[in-house]
Parts: C-alpha cells; structure tokens; sequence
C-alpha cells in the first residue's frame, strides 16, 4: 500500500471551505480534504478568503501529505476527511 501525490493539482470548495486533493494507490484514487481550520493550525494565522486557505495548503503541502499518508495507512479507503486534530 505505497501512496503517491504525482498530481498536483487540489481545489477549494467554498461550501465546506475545504481544499480536496488526490493521492494514489496504484490505479486507485483517494480523495483528501483540508478544512480552514486545519490549515490555520498549521500556519498559525487567520484564513479568511479562498487565496490565503490555498496559499497556506500550498505552504504545507508536504506536511499535509505526511499525514494523509498516515491516514491512509490506518484506513484505507477512497475518502480521507485530515482534521486539524490530525497535525
């Protein structure tokens, strides 16, 4: 169960003021979530506009794969919501 990050690619979604990304296992996609506050824990600073909740995923990119890894790891699944509990 080796996961990978190859697309970069992740969008926001303002109803949940989240950012989705993708890994892979394999063939297999999983989809991951990042909720504002999460984020703000990470960066320590307000997110208030859909730029800075972006800006602060990008920053962090390689911490939040970190723990989507380990997510994965536990369950293994197609849908990983990453809890500011979780950094």
């Amino acid at each position: 169960m080796s996961l990978s990050f190859p697309n970069i690619s992740r969008n926001y979604d303002a109803s949940r003021q989240t950012v989705c990304f993708w890994g892979y296992d394999s063939a297999f996609e999983v989809s991951f979530f990042v909720g504002r506050e999460a984020l703000q824990h990470l960066t320590r600073q307000a997110c208030a506009s859909e730029s800075d909740i972006l800006q602060a995923f990008d920053a962090n990119r390689s911490r939040i794969h970190e723990v989507a890894e380990k997510a994965y790891a536990r369950r293994p699944g197609s849908y990983h919501p990453l809890p500011a509990t979780a950094f």
